[in-house]
Parts: structure tokens; sequence; C-alpha cells
């Protein structure tokens, strides 16, 4: 049967994939009415999470935000899938990196980097970053249940020659490539929300206190990797910019969890300058505790 279901859903999201771009925005705008407005994905936790994370706002703000955010996750969505067709040529038009430079000069320290991101404005594209690299990319990402679409994603994703693990691989391959010597450049996305029996620590992110992810500042610790933060903007529709600031080249020194809390606030700062653009869907702060003082 999932197997079935791809056969079926492929030659769509190929016809999809090489649309002309205004044909193909047209056909999100599509998408938009049947997400947001006839299907209503998830839009209760949608509403609740810029709430609890935007009170400040009235009413119509956070409603015109909620909008706004829906008309982009669409977008956002298509733009993976048309990740399948897209040369390189566009997608360095459409994503650009503007200070390079600055992840370069890490790469010459001659130590692995793990790079920290946010799920905010396109980053599917940010990938594409490999083209510019001379380390192996590797994405971290969790495992599709149907196969056949894990498949797929596997494949969109490393077009832009990256390599891909799920979260499970990640320690495993992480360690393989520190006893070779294999520099690599470790994408970690980690602002969703842990289960808070697997959380080390706890921080406050936009307002809450909730269980954090640590992985990723634990195993730059432990495999000596130099971190870095990706920064995002939407410049406008299916353009991006992006920027990298430098979060430690000496991160055995650095207190426990003092990177992770300095990226949380990076991340806030992304959310409450263009918050439309953040991923409101997931549950973030369903194990929220009172601000700590």
């Amino acid at each position: 049967m999932r197997l079935l279901v791809y056969y079926i859903t492929y030659p769509l999201l190929w016809l999809i994939s090489i649309l002309p771009f205004p044909l193909f925005y047209l056909f999100s705008d599509f998408v938009y009415i049947v997400v947001y407005r006839i299907i209503g994905y998830r839009k209760k936790t949608v509403r609740e999470n810029i709430e609890l994370s935007l009170p400040h706002l009235n009413k119509s703000e956070r409603l015109a935000i909620e909008k706004e955010f829906y008309k982009h996750m669409c977008d956002m969505f298509l733009e993976m899938i048309k990740t399948m067709s897209i040369s390189q040529k566009e997608i360095e038009k459409r994503y650009v990196f503007k200070n390079l430079e600055v992840y370069q000069e890490l790469e010459k320290k001659g130590k692995s980097v793990a790079l920290l991101c946010a799920h905010y404005a396109s980053y599917e594209w940010a990938v594409s970053m490999n083209y510019h690299i001379k380390f192996t990319g590797v994405g971290i990402y969790k495992q599709i249940a149907n196969p056949y679409f894990d498949k797929l994603v596997h494949k969109i994703r490393s077009k832009f020659k990256a390599e891909l693990v799920t979260t499970k691989e990640t320690i495993p391959t992480i360690f393989k490539n520190f006893k070779s010597k294999k520099m690599c450049v470790y994408g970690f996305a980690s602002d969703q929300s842990p289960k808070p029996s697997a959380a080390h620590h706890w921080a406050d992110f936009m307002g809450h206190h909730v269980p954090v992810h640590t992985g990723a500042e634990m195993l730059a610790k432990k495999f000596d990797m130099n971190v870095i933060f990706l920064r995002t903007k939407k410049v406008k529709r299916g353009f991006y910019e992006a920027s990298f600031e430098v979060l430690s080249t000496d991160i055995k020194s650095v207190p426990n969890y003092e990177i992770t809390d300095q990226f949380l606030k990076l991340v806030e700062e992304q959310i409450y300058e263009a918050p439309a653009y953040y991923l409101w869907t997931h549950k973030r702060w369903k194990h929220k505790k009172e601000k700590a003082e």
C-alpha cells in the first residue's frame, strides 16, 4: 500500500516541481486555501503557539501572523518539492549566503563544524550551502515512517552534495568521521521540544521555561567542533538570505548549556523580527513551566 501511494504521488510531485515559478506560487496559493481555510491543518496548535509566544500583540495582529505563516508554510513545503528539478544557478540566486567567509575561516582551523539553525524561513534550501564548502555537509533529519517517501526526501536533500543521517545514526556517524579525521559540517535544527524525561536542560524560550535539545552542544564538546549559527531571512517570496555567526571556536572552555542558551536567544531574535516565518505547527511549548526567575 505504501509503495502504491508513492507511485501515485511521485509523478504529481515531479509535475509540481517543474512548474514555472509564477505558476508554482499560484499553485501554492491554492494549497494555502485548502490547508488553512478548508482543512484547518493544526490551526488550533498554531493559534495557541502564537498567543503564548506573542502575548503583547492584539488578536488581529496575531491573526495576520497566522495567515502569513500558513502561506509561507505552503511555499516552503512546495519549495522542497521544487528542489527535485531546480538548477544550481537558480537556487544560488534564490538562497544567498551573505558572509561565507565567516564559515570558510572555520574550515581553515582543521576541526569539524556544528552548524545550529532553527525551523525558520527556508531551512530546506539551506542545504545548498554544500555548493560552497570544502567540508562534507551532513544533514541530520528525522526518518519518515513511509520508507519510499523517506527515500525520496533523502534524494531531494542529498541533491546538494549533502550526506543525510537519521537522528539515530548521528552519534555513530560523527564518531566514525572523527576517528578517520574526516572533516564535516553537521547541521542541527535544535529548536523543537524533547520529552521532559529526556531533557538535560530547561531554558527560557519566547517567555516560557521549556525543555530544550542539548545534543548539538554536547556532541560539539565531545568531538571538539567549532560551533556556528545560521541566521536566515526571507527577503521576499521565494528569495532568502543567510548569514553565519560564530558561537565558539573553543567549545570545551564554554560552560555547559551556554551555547544552547545563546542559540535559543538568536532564534528568538529571528522570530520577533518576522514571526510569520517560524514553524508554529509543532507543539513546542507543550511541556512549558512557569518562566524561571
